[in-house]
């Protein structure tokens, strides 16, 4: 485990801005350890907005350390490892073990993820009658900051919570955030037995993953998933080798991006503010003048064509406007083929006059859906920017241009909005896929 790096208390101008974890020390003994989106604005904080609990240990600060992470998560699982390593002596007070919070799996085949207050004991899982052991992995302070972790984590990893199995997939797995093994209740999933298998090892392999992350072994995940990926690519296993990718792509994204240490809102004034920005930055990179406020994002989601469905998501000033999220079940025919997707999508939509028009269209794709974007464009709508989103190196797209733009070289504020409007748009998809895909396995049932 890395060692805290110590200033004095007078070099708090030293301390950094990212996120990470800090210690306040007097001589050889931890008074106190916390996690924070920026160290330098939470220690100060101790300091000059002092609590009640604050006012115990403050005087006594003879040193201050710190440990950078990349992310908020990383802050998180860092924070638990080091106060279960130190027990420092104003944690401990205000925490007992009730008031911790444990991460469970369940030791069954077909593993749950769950929260609890004190890990059990085999002996009390006995005495409870509970069906399954379970290994625990904890503690963690802020409850709040690892139920958003598990939250995030669990789109990359879906996984099993119910306590016991229901009679038919519920809304989680709708959302795509569980694999449902309650499917193999259902009549046809008695009839085919070979599904159990990789639905079994689906469910271990995510839950193993989540716990490994929350142990801190994030690149041993990231090395098992790119490793899978490409012994997938070599047996031609191409449609595995894809959805690994993507959950390759969508964990980097997490551990790097997700916020989950600050809960507080800004002002509505300093949203509009905000907005006013991007919106000037977005003028920027789309080479024009006219205003930007309303954005769609388009996505469509199949298997080889099956039940194939398409997305409009809706985003007013760089928020989501569910009420003109819209969906769209695929006609077109034939073998799969997501640029005639993507044109069917925007033909359908572009027909509504009543849906007042965007300003800006994003696509999720490359040049190939882009122009097919762009042949939709009927004389009422000419003037719209249209967008794509190339998965590959999240490449973008945008219009005439010729050369794409990496969006990761673009300001943090929009690299974060089209992002923001891509997952949303793949997520809409993907949930409206998966109850047609539900409705039709019930149908043969």
């Amino acid at each position: 485990m890395r060692e805290f790096k110590f200033l004095k208390k007078e070099e708090l101008s030293k301390l950094p801005k990212s996120p990470g974890v800090y210690a306040f020390k007097k001589g050889r003994e931890f008074l106190y350890i916390g996690k924070a989106s920026n160290i330098k604005e939470r220690v100060k904080n101790h300091f000059q907005k002092m609590s009640y609990r604050d006012s115990l240990f403050i005087d006594k600060v003879q040193k201050v350390g710190h440990l950078k992470t990349n992310s908020e998560i990383e802050a998180l699982i860092l924070e638990a490892n080091l106060i279960k390593k130190y027990q420092p002596k104003f944690n401990v007070m205000w925490k007992d073990d009730k008031n911790y919070f444990f991460v469970g799996k369940t030791l069954e085949e077909f593993p749950r993820i769950f929260l609890t207050h004190q890990p059990i004991t085999i002996t009390q899982v006995k005495s409870q009658r509970l069906k399954a052991k379970s290994c625990f992995i904890g503690p963690f302070v802020d409850g709040k900051a690892l139920k958003q972790t598990l939250k995030s984590l669990r789109k990359v990893f879906p996984y099993r919570s119910c306590r016991q199995l229901p009679k038919k997939p519920c809304l989680w797995y709708q959302l795509g955030r569980c694999p449902a093994p309650c499917l193999l209740e259902s009549k046809l999933g008695k009839q085919i037995p070979r599904f159990r298998s990789p639905l079994k090892k689906e469910c271990e392999e995510n839950s193993k993953n989540i716990i490994k992350i929350l142990r801190g072994k994030k690149k041993e995940v990231l090395q098992n998933l790119k490793r899978e990926m490409k012994k997938a690519a070599k047996l031609q296993n191409f449609e595995r080798a894809a959805k690994i990718r993507d959950q390759i792509l969508a964990l980097e994204k997490t551990l790097l991006h997700a916020k989950i240490l600050q809960y507080s809102l800004p002002q509505q004034s300093s949203l509009s503010q905000i907005w006013k920005e991007t919106e000037e930055k977005l003028k920027k990179i789309l080479k024009t003048k006219r205003k930007i406020e309303r954005i769609e994002g388009y996505d469509v989601s199949n298997i080889q064509g099956k039940e194939a469905t398409g997305s409009m998501v809706t985003f007013i000033k760089g928020k989501p406007a569910k009420n003109f999220y819209r969906k769209f079940k695929i006609k077109v025919a034939g073998k799969p083929d997501d640029v005639a997707m993507i044109k069917e999508c925007l033909l359908r939509r572009l027909k509504h006059e009543e849906w007042e028009y965007p300003d800006l269209i994003l696509i999720d794709g490359g040049k190939a859906q882009l122009n097919a974007a762009r042949q939709c464009l009927i004389e009422d709508v000419k003037d719209v920017k249209i967008v794509a989103l190339a998965k590959k190196k999240n490449k973008l797209y945008i219009g005439e241009q010729k050369k794409p733009l990496l969006l990761k070289n673009l300001p943090r504020g929009i690299f974060d909005l089209i992002l923001q409007i891509r997952d949303e748009a793949h997520r809409f998809a993907i949930s409206y896929h998966r109850k047609l895909r539900a409705k039709a396995l019930f149908k043969k049932s």
